[in-house]
This record gives C-alpha cells, sequence and structure tokens, in this order.
C-alpha cells in the first residue's frame, strides 16, 4: 500500500498567532499565549481527542449504538523541564445513547486508543495513556 503524505501551510499573523491548514482547505487560529485561540499543545490534547472521538463514534454506530451524546475531556500532564511535552493524558468519555453499555463504550474506546487512534499513536510511546468512563 502507498504511503500517504500529508501536507499544511501554516502562516504567523501578529504576535504569536498563525493560521495554518491543508492548502485550499478550512483553516485553524493557533495561539501561543492561548488568548484568542488554543495554543499548539492544546490544539495537540484537541487533536487526539477529536481522533478518538471519531474512532468512538464509528465503532458505536458499527455496533448499532444510537448514539445521542458524546464529550471528552483531556487532561494533559506536562514535564517541568523542557521541552515541556507530554509524559500523561487522561481522557474522560462521557457517553449517552439507546443501545449503549459500559461494554460497547470500553470496547470501542480501547479499540481507538490501541488500535486505530493516529494521533495518539504518532506521541511519543512512553507517555500513559489512561481514560474513565462516565455513561449516561
Amino acid at each position: 500500500m502507498p504511503q500517504e503524505t500529508k501536507q499544511i501551510t501554516l502562516e504567523w499573523r501578529d504576535g504569536l498567532r498563525f493560521v495554518g491548514g491543508e492548502p485550499g482547505g478550512p483553516s485553524v487560529l493557533i495561539d501561543g499565549n492561548a488568548a484568542e485561540a488554543p495554543s499548539p499543545m492544546l490544539m495537540l490534547l484537541l487533536a487526539a481527542a477529536s481522533c478518538s472521538a471519531a474512532d468512538v463514534v464509528s465503532i458505536l454506530q458499527k455496533m448499532r449504538v444510537d448514539l445521542e451524546q458524546l464529550r471528552v475531556e483531556v487532561a494533559g500532564v506536562r514535564r517541568e523541564e523542557e521541552p515541556r511535552r507530554y509524559i500523561a493524558l487522561s481522557l474522560v468519555y462521557r457517553i449517552s445513547g439507546s443501545g449503549i453499555d459500559e461494554t460497547k463504550a470500553r470496547r470501542a474506546i480501547d479499540l481507538s486508543l490501541d488500535k486505530y487512534c493516529s494521533v495518539i499513536h504518532s506521541l511519543a510511546s512512553d507517555i500513559k495513556v489512561s481514560y474513565e468512563l462516565r455513561l449516561g
């Protein structure tokens, strides 16, 4: 199978604000000060959450769950010294819907985190990833 190459363009606006995205596609604002938009480190948490959430939605739909709500909250613990990278991520999945139960929800989350979520698997392998599930 041929390798896929993704490409983005990032442009500086002012201060620590940048706008970027796929050429010809939608753009996002990134703010190093997190005053007007998420910072790069918060964008990484958003990327991890949205990647996993997309997997979970897709998997639950295949399990014939009529999803009503999915909310993912992520806390990232960073090192004190430079580079101040994440050393642990803790995700909380809040899920409700018709036909959902703990077994199905945990199966969908485990498949996402262990197999499918490209963002999580692109992070350093020593980052501890844990999650909680809250149904209802």
